[in-house]
C-alpha cells in the first residue's frame, strides 16, 4: 500500500508541477508524456481517480483534465523534501541588491522589490518591532539655540529622528549634559524597559536642565511607546493582475485586503520565528477575502532575537518550492545586514 501512496503523491506532484506551469488541466496522457513515472495510463487514470475521491485533486469542468485543491497543494507542500535552491546568479542578484542600502527603510525597500521580482507575486515586509529592539544611542544636535534634533538608533538598525521646541535657549555645554544623561540611562536597555526610565528622568535633572529634559523625554516617551512594527512595506500588488482567472471573481477583494494593514499583519502573525516559513493555502486564510491565495511568511531576525515578518501573497497555483527559497533566502540576508554582518 505505500508504494501505491508514493505512486499517486507522485502523480499529484506531476498534476501540481504541470498546473503550475502551464495553468491548464492535467491529463493521464499528460502525465505519462511528460513524466517518467514507468506506469501505464490506466494505472495513472485509476490514481486519479483515488486522488479526486480523497478531494487532491478535482475536475474543473468536462474535460479529462484535473487541477488540484487546496487539500493537494498543501499535502505537496508538507511533503516537500527538497526546496529547490536559488541559482548562484539569483544569490548574487540578493547580494549585490540589498548591500547596497543605506538606511534600514532602504533595506525594507529593495528587500520588497526584490521579493516581489524573485516570485513574481506580491511582497509585504514588517518594520522591526520594537519590542524586540534594544537602544544603542540617542544623539542630539542643536538646530537653532532653542531647538534641538533627536536622532535615536536602535540594535535592528532603525534610525529615527525627531525635532524639539525648547521654548527656551540652551547652551552646548547644556545640550552635551542632556546628551550623556541620556545615553548614560538608556543605552542597551531594552525599548520597553527604556520607555519606563526615560520618564523618570526630568524628576533627578538638575534645577536649570529640569525644562529642556521634559520636553525631550515627552517626545522621546512618545517615540518609544509607538508601534511601528505595525508599518509595512508592500510591493508587487500589479503581478497579482497579470492571471486574472487565479482569481475567479475575488480578485478585487484581494487588492482591497492587501490595502489593510490589519489583515496583512494577519498574515504575517504566524512568523514567530527567525527563519522558519509557513505557507497557508487557500481556505487556510483566516481573513475570508484571502481565499483565493496562497501566503508564504518567515520571521526575520538575529540568532532566536525576532525582528519582524515577510513574505508573499500570490495564487494558489504559486511555485511552492522556487517561492519558499526566495523567501527564505531574502530574509536570511535581511537578518544579517541588521545584525551588522
Amino acid at each position: 500500500m505505500a508504494n501505491s501512496d508514493e505512486r499517486r503523491f507522485e502523480v499529484l506532484r506531476a498534476i501540481v508541477a504541470d498546473y503550475v506551469s502551464n495553468q491548464e488541466p492535467v491529463g493521464s496522457k499528460a502525465i505519462v508524456d511528460r513524466h517518467n513515472l514507468g506506469v501505464s495510463s490506466a494505472t495513472v487514470r485509476n490514481d486519479m481517480a483515488a486522488l479526486e475521491e480523497d478531494g487532491y485533486i478535482t475536475q474543473p469542468h468536462t474535460s479529462a483534465g484535473r487541477i488540484p485543491t487546496d487539500k493537494g497543494y498543501r499535502l505537496f507542500v508538507d511533503k516537500l523534501s527538497e526546496i529547490k535552491p536559488l541559482t548562484v546568479a539569483e544569490r548574487r542578484a540578493i547580494t549585490n541588491f540589498l548591500d547596497g542600502a543605506i538606511d534600514l527603510d532602504d533595506v525594507l525597500r529593495r528587500s520588497v522589490r526584490l521579493l516581489a521580482q524573485l516570485t513574481r507575486q506580491v511582497a509585504v515586509v514588517q518594520y522591526p518591532t520594537m519590542s524586540n529592539a534594544t537602544l544603542r544611542h540617542i544623539e542630539v544636535v542643536p538646530l537653532t539655540p532653542a531647538r534641538l534634533m533627536l536622532v535615536v538608533i536602535t540594535d535592528s538598525g532603525r534610525v529615527d529622528q525627531r525635532t524639539i521646541d525648547l521654548g527656551d535657549v540652551l547652551t552646548d555645554e547644556n545640550v552635551g549634559r542632556i546628551r550623556e544623561v541620556l545615553n548614560s540611562t538608556l543605552a542597551g536597555r531594552r525599548l520597553t524597559d527604556a520607555a519606563v526610565r526615560v520618564a523618570e528622568l526630568p524628576e533627578q535633572a538638575p534645577g536649570e536642565l529640569r525644562d529642556a529634559l521634559t520636553r525631550v523625554c515627552t517626545v522621546l516617551v512618545e517615540h518609544l511607546v509607538d508601534h511601528p512594527e505595525e508599518r509595512l512595506v508592500l510591493g508587487g500588488t500589479a503581478n497579482l493582475t497579470r492571471n486574472v482567472a487565479d482569481f475567479p471573481g475575488s480578485l478585487r477583494q484581494v487588492l482591497e485586503a492587501l490595502e489593510e494593514q490589519v489583515v496583512v499583519l494577519k498574515l504575517l502573525a504566524a512568523a514567530r520565528n527567525p527563519g522558519a516559513i509557513t505557507v497557508r493555502i487557500g481556505g487556510e486564510n483566516e481573513d475570508e477575502q484571502m481565499r483565493s491565495t496562497s501566503v508564504v511568511s518567515i520571521g526575520y531576525g538575529k540568532d532566536d532575537m525576532l525582528l519582524g515578518g515577510m513574505g508573499i501573497v500570490g495564487p494558489t497555483r504559486m511555485d511552492y518550492p522556487g517561492t519558499i527559497a526566495a523567501v527564505r533566502a531574502v530574509a536570511n540576508y535581511v537578518g544579517q545586514i541588521l545584525a551588522g554582518g
